[in-house]
Order: structure tokens, then C-alpha cells, then sequence
């Protein structure tokens, strides 16, 4: 009586690295899919953070008769940033910052107050979801201050409003768009800001945030609790295909990954 054993039948190596190969295929396949599905959900994520700052500062005006939130006060005692805190649920945070538009009569600045000082660091060192776009590179802070990816329109003037700059193509000097932000600089410490029945060619007419791309190198796009990094003009047409025109040289640092730009001043 013959007793038979049943085999049972491992892999050969080549059986296994074909499997290898069609995994690896597959994986090849649907890494694509997956990051472009991620980059949508990142793509939407800033599309929110955009309308919540269109709702935060409809909010604002109901609570302040129709006032648009100060763009920036001076150099340093705080931006829309800190203005709009309590409507992107960082009520907290706003309670906390001391000095929020705070000038002397001269129009001067207590240094106890400004964006950097150590009382408001615990605010200015925060990463604010709503302000941060996660399409873009994380960028290390400034010291321990944050950079952010959304910049109020101050307009097509220069800083302050006091004048226009620059001409249009027909020759003609620029002249102030009634924008919804406004600079406060150092000789005006009594700010008339924008109300919604100053825009008369209706809100849904008007700019009022955009997107940046956080400076790097020491470039200053997005270092916006601070009033240089905290806004754009509408120098240029929207989505032009021109460098950035920014202010000063100091924000202006030609180095990928930052956007191209030309300082201002090298524009006059």
C-alpha cells in the first residue's frame, strides 16, 4: 500500500519579483491619484480660508457700523491680523494681544506694545490655521514670529495713502481705489478708516485678500503681523504674469522658492 503526501507549492523568486513588479506598478499608478486628490483638499482648504475672511470682516463691519478693520497701525502695534482674531475663533489669542492700535500723540509707537514684544509673543509666535494656505511650503519663523498666506488690498497708492505712485499706461498718474484697508503710518495717529458705503462700486466688486506665497531668505511676503508683510497694492492687474512690485528692497529677495519680485523703489 503506497501512502502519497500532499506538497504544498512555495514561491519561486521569479514568481515573487513578478508580484514585486505588479505592486510596484500599482503603487506607481495611484500615487498620482492620491496626491492629486490631496493637493484639491489642500486647494479647497485655502478657498475656505479665503471666504472665512470674507465672512470675518462682514462680521467686523456689522459690530462697528460698517467699519472695515485698519489695515496696519504704523510699523508695529498690529495688523488686520490681530483685528479679525475673534471672528476666526481665535478670541483667545485677540484677548491676549496688548496694544492693538495703540500710538502716542506723535503718532509714535510704545515698544512695550509692538508685534514683537515679549507681552504679545505668545500670539505673534502662533500658527493661525485660518490665516495659512497648506498648499504652500512651511516656512520657519522670523525669530519665533509666524509668517501667514493671506494679505489685505490696501490699494494702488503708496504706503500710508499719502500719494499716488507711479502712472497708468495712458500716462496718467495712479489714483486711490477705495480699497478696505488702510496703513496708518507714523504722522497720522487718528486713522479715518473704509467703511462698506465707501466702496461704491459694491463689495463684490472689490478686492479685499489674496494669496502669498510665505518669503523665505529673508523675504517678507507674509510676515503679516507686521505692517510691511500684512498687505498688497494693486499695482499690477490681478494674476499678472509681472514680478511682485514690493514697497521696500528689504521685502524683495529674488531666490526660489520665493515669487519673482522688483522693489518698488527700483520701479519709480
Amino acid at each position: 500500500m503506497f501512502v502519497t503526501k500532499s506538497l504544498k507549492r512555495a514561491f519561486t523568486l521569479v514568481e515573487l519579483l513578478v508580484v514585486i513588479a505588479i505592486i510596484g506598478v500599482l503603487v506607481a499608478l495611484l500615487l498620482p491619484a492620491v496626491q492629486m486628490a490631496r493637493e484639491a483638499a489642500r486647494r479647497s482648504q485655502c478657498s475656505n480660508n479665503l471666504k472665512q475672511l470674507g465672512l470675518g470682516v462682514t462680521q467686523y463691519a456689522d459690530t462697528f457700523r460698517g467699519a472695515f478693520p485698519v489695515g496696519s497701525y504704523a510699523c508695529c502695534s498690529g495688523t488686520w491680523q490681530v483685528a479679525l482674531l475673534p471672528y476666526v475663533e481665535q478670541k483667545a489669542l485677540f484677548d491676549q494681544y496688548k496694544g492693538h492700535g495703540q500710538l502716542s500723540a506723535s503718532g509714535e509707537i510704545d515698544v512695550n506694545f509692538r508685534y514683537s514684544a515679549s507681552v504679545n509673543v505668545p500670539v505673534t509666535s502662533t500658527l493661525i490655521k485660518a490665516f495659512t494656505c497648506p498648499s504652500d511650503n512651511k516656512v520657519a519663523p522670523r525669530g519665533t514670529i509666524t509668517f501667514h498666506n493671506y494679505v489685505a488690498n490696501h490699494g494702488n497708492t503708496a504706503l500710508g495713502r499719502k500719494t499716488p505712485h507711479g502712472v497708468r499706461t495712458d500716462g496718467q498718474p495712479n489714483t486711490f481705489g477705495k480699497a478696505p484697508f488702510i496703513a496708518v503710518s507714523n504722522s497720522n495717529s487718528t486713522p479715518q478708516v473704509m467703511k462698506i458705503s465707501d466702496l461704491t462700486d459694491g463689495l463684490s466688486s472689490t478686492m479685499a485678500f489674496s494669496e502669498t506665497i510665505k518669503g523665505q531668505y529673508g523675504d517678507l511676503r507674509g510676515f503679516g503681523w507686521w505692517q510691511g508683510g500684512s498687505h498688497y497694492e494693486a499695482f499690477l492687474a490681478p494674476n499678472s504674469n509681472q514680478p511682485d512690485v514690493t514697497e521696500q528692497d528689504i521685502y524683495c529677495i529674488n531666490q526660489r522658492p520665493n515669487a519673482p519680485c522688483a522693489p518698488r523703489m527700483a520701479r519709480s
